[in-house]
């Protein structure tokens, strides 16, 4: 079985196109079409229904599909592996990371580059549950997220930082002057927060309620980026990680106040896939997390 057609058959399920599909793989879509009959004469079983475009994946196709990915990220194991022989670990390291933890991008991406010329680094901004999902389906090396609330499962794990909360609001006006700001304040804010589909956000309702507290945001996003542009736009005020306030220490207009209650922190950490043996990407990631940490 050629791995070439395997890719093939991998890019047509992700695209769900032909055309897409095809350009995905740098080859034309005759030559796509041309891989996919190859495959299924060579497994004797028809692994796509198509009527001049994709409809959906055969029952033997679904069986085949997390086989082909599993072979696919063993192809690419041994590539690097072969290549750390000669003392480098060369390829991309497929970073995916929760919108929460972006800012921790760049040290973990300048520790692992630093350790390891050969490598480049792809970033993506990931929900915890698409992490976990990459993960499984080999579309990510590794991934920043949350351990303790909703933890992924078939992972290895390195803890990074505790997540805190800010309260962000434009500078002026009644918060001048102002050093703290206290949990019983929030729910009388025009508040704009990420959306419930966000683990950030879960944790945070999760966080009020043991104070007694719901957020009842007028807005809701799936990025800080919107809620920045909100709280510096109008009226409202947002609660954002720590560790965008280190990343924007000297916003002009804006001021970040810390919760004068506590407030559990949550760890945020480091995942690879748990599978042996490691590649020498997750391996190298590892490395480096734990320098960090």
């Amino acid at each position: 079985m050629q791995v070439r057609l395997v890719r093939y058959f991998l890019a047509l399920v992700k695209e769900r196109h032909f055309a897409r599909a095809a350009d995905a793989c740098g080859v034309s879509q005759p030559t796509l079409s041309a891989g996919i009959n190859a495959l299924e004469r060579q497994l004797g079983k028809r692994l796509v229904l198509r009527d001049r475009r994709f409809i959906s994946l055969t029952p033997e196709g679904e069986a085949l599909l997390p086989w082909a990915r599993q072979m696919i990220a063993a192809q690419e194991g041994m590539t690097s592996a072969l290549a750390a022989t000669h003392g480098e670990v060369s390829g991309q390291f497929r970073l995916g990371a929760i919108p929460a933890a972006l800012p921790f991008a760049g040290p973990i991406g300048q520790a692992l580059l630093a350790s390891r010329p050969a490598l480049a680094l792809s970033v993506r901004s990931l929900t915890s549950r698409e992490i976990v999902r990459a993960l499984a389906e080999y579309e990510i090396d590794g991934g920043i997220t949350y351990l303790d609330h909703e933890p992924p499962a078939n992972v290895l794990s390195v803890p990074l930082y505790t997540e805190n909360y800010r309260l962000l609001v434009r500078a002026g006006g009644q918060w001048d002057g102002r050093e703290t700001v206290s949990v019983a304040e929030l729910p009388e804010l025009s508040l704009c927060l990420l959306h419930q589909g966000m683990q950030n956000r879960r944790i945070l309702d999760a966080r009020m309620a043991e104070h007694g507290i719901a957020l009842h945001p007028r807005i809701t996003a799936d990025s800080y980026v919107a809620l920045f542009s909100m709280v510096q736009a109008g009226p409202f005020a947002t609660i954002i990680p720590e560790g965008y306030a280190a990343l924007f220490p000297d916003l002009r207009w804006a001021r970040m106040l810390p919760l004068t209650e506590s407030v559990a922190a949550s760890r945020v950490g480091l995942v690879v896939l748990d599978r042996a043996p490691l590649t020498p990407l997750a391996s190298a990631a590892i490395e480096a997390a734990r320098a960090l940490s």
